[in-house]
């Protein structure tokens, strides 16, 4: 890791050397809402480097230890916040549980699988924030339990507004190990995008249902 370089900052350029993320200001991706975006996530792709996914375990680790220290489980969002959860909770010797977006409509049909119980205080983790529709029902389901989630953590935030609006209403806090601004700094500076294209890219996330229009 290079020295000058933070942590949010070495998370991006990890994220852009695997190309779990890619920034496309002139050619945007499309989501399945029909947004335009410029941007392409899939940090699944971490699982498969030892380096980089060890390092962002350390990472969570690390933030928790020092902001959240009455962190008494780490719950997982299913699929992709499950693996890191668990590295997280193995390095903190911790409980882990994870969280389904809805309860399995058969056997017990839990939403949860794990212990969390009443009281128990729960860091969720997970591997993007989007709008943060997801995550919010992930951290009402520790709620709904007895839970009280302490934080939703997560490796990349997209930064939109709706998704900062949405924690803050309901009183969750909201962290990531790193984010579309630095992301956008460091493809910069590492000649991934032009100059020219910044301004575009940071008009995307101050209103992505206008990008491209």
């Amino acid at each position: 890791m290079s020295p000058l370089l933070n942590r949010s900052e070495q998370i991006a350029s990890y994220l852009l050397k695997i190309e779990a993320v890619a920034l496309r200001p002139q050619e945007p991706f499309t989501w399945t809402s029909g947004i335009k975006s410029p941007i392409y996530c899939d940090n699944r792709l971490t699982l498969s480097y030892p380096e980089i996914r060890s390092y962002i375990a350390d990472a969570f680790a690390e933030l928790i230890a020092t902001e959240y220290p009455g962190t008494e489980v780490i719950a997982g969002t299913a699929t992709a916040g499950i693996p890191h959860a668990a590295w997280v909770a193995d390095k903190l010797n911790l409980p882990m549980a994870y969280i389904r977006d809805k309860a399995k409509g058969h056997g017990k049909q839990n939403q949860i699988e794990g212990i969390i119980s009443p009281g128990q205080k729960v860091i969720v983790i997970e591997d993007l924030i989007s709008t943060g529709g997801s995550s919010l029902k992930a951290a009402q389901a520790v709620q709904e339990a007895g839970g009280e989630p302490l934080a939703v953590l997560a490796i990349f935030s997209y930064e939109l507004d709706r998704a900062t609006n949405a924690f803050s209403e309901a009183g969750i806090p909201l962290q990531s190990l790193s984010n579309y601004s630095t992301l956008i700094d460091v493809a910069l500076g590492q000649g991934k995008i032009a100059a020219e294209d910044v301004e575009l890219l940071q008009s995307w996330r101050r209103d992505p249902s206008s990008f491209g229009k």
